[in-house]
């Protein structure tokens, strides 16, 4: 079979397309593309060698990685980009790539980092997160500030230094009721308690600068929904800040926890930002646990 048929051929799959746009972009390993498509490893392994075999794809060698790279004519390059336009995937699988470029770009600076000042990296005297975290709060312009699952609002008492109102809202009456009493007794006046579900939050229209969901967003039934509702209350230009878990397998944080999710995606909370209309959404993963089940942490931010 001629090359030109053989290749046009291969493009006639819609997984095959969706895996020459990506590499047609950047280079990128088998389990990289894994993460992206969602597909097996054999799958791909199978897609790829057939792609070589037509000389779309090609292998290189960096180290003991093996990254694949795009290498096709501009005949195919231009299949590609009308594809894109009937692929409902496409604008998921551009997403992903974008997040796991960041996460090379992560890991890269935590190598470094590691490399970095080993000596006092896990102690230095008088350095800690609260102290850091303290002095951040500090530097923050006075805002309205939603707390959006509060709980015992710690957090809350701590953005009400800096805050010119935080409104703080949980779904427990007694953890309100908790929250007003510890307010009350630290002599803080700039916060206001409210009962109120994420997904019908007790809060006006473009009435806050901040929403903040500190891990509480894996308890909302309706996770879109809740972030819809972050940006109703959001002013124009507003922010809404997510820290959540990252997807993980532990079960029993149903029962521990009373989680309703197991985590997020980054690609499900950046899904989640847009769906809202949010804009210039940021993640990235900011925490990673030592003991076991090693969770992870993913700070998302996204401007109204």
């Amino acid at each position: 079979m001629p090359p030109l048929l053989r290749s046009l051929r291969l493009l006639g799959d819609e997984s095959r397309l969706r895996m020459l746009r990506l590499l047609s972009r950047e280079e990128l390993s088998v389990a990289e593309l894994q993460e992206i498509l969602g597909m097996g490893q054999s799958r791909i392994s199978m897609a790829l060698s057939q792609l070589r075999q037509s000389e779309l794809v090609e292998l290189r060698k960096v180290g003991q990685k093996s990254l694949y790279r795009f290498t096709g004519d501009e005949t195919v390059l231009e299949i590609l980009r009308q594809s894109a336009r009937e692929i409902p995937e496409s604008a998921t699988d551009d997403d992903a790539l974008r997040l796991i470029l960041t996460k090379r770009k992560d890991k890269m600076r935590a190598y470094f980092d590691e490399l970095a000042g080993r000596f006092g990296r896990h102690y230095v005297p008088g350095r800690s997160w609260k102290g850091l975290a303290e002095m951040l709060l500090k530097l923050l312009p006075p805002m309205v500030i939603a707390d959006l699952g509060a709980g015992e609002g710690t957090l809350s008492l701590l953005l009400a230094q800096r805050a010119e109102r935080v409104i703080a809202v949980d779904n427990s009456e007694k953890m309100v009721a908790y929250g007003r009493e510890a307010a009350r007794k630290a002599g803080v006046a700039n916060i206001e308690y409210r009962v109120g579900d994420l997904e019908e939050l007790p809060l006006a229209d473009a009435s806050v600068d901040l929403a903040l969901f500190s891990q509480s967003l894996h308890h909302a039934l309706h996770p879109p929904d809740a972030i819809r509702e972050a940006a109703r209350i959001l002013k124009p230009g507003g922010r809404v800040a997510i820290l959540d878990l990252r997807r993980h397998g532990l079960e029993e944080a149903r029962e521990l926890y009373a989680d309703l999710w197991l985590g997020f995606t980054e690609v499900e909370l950046l899904g989640f930002l847009k769906q809202a209309r949010f804009r210039d959404a940021e993640l990235s993963v900011v925490h990673r646990e030592e003991a076991a089940p090693h969770f992870e942490t993913i700070l998302a931010i996204g401007q109204k």
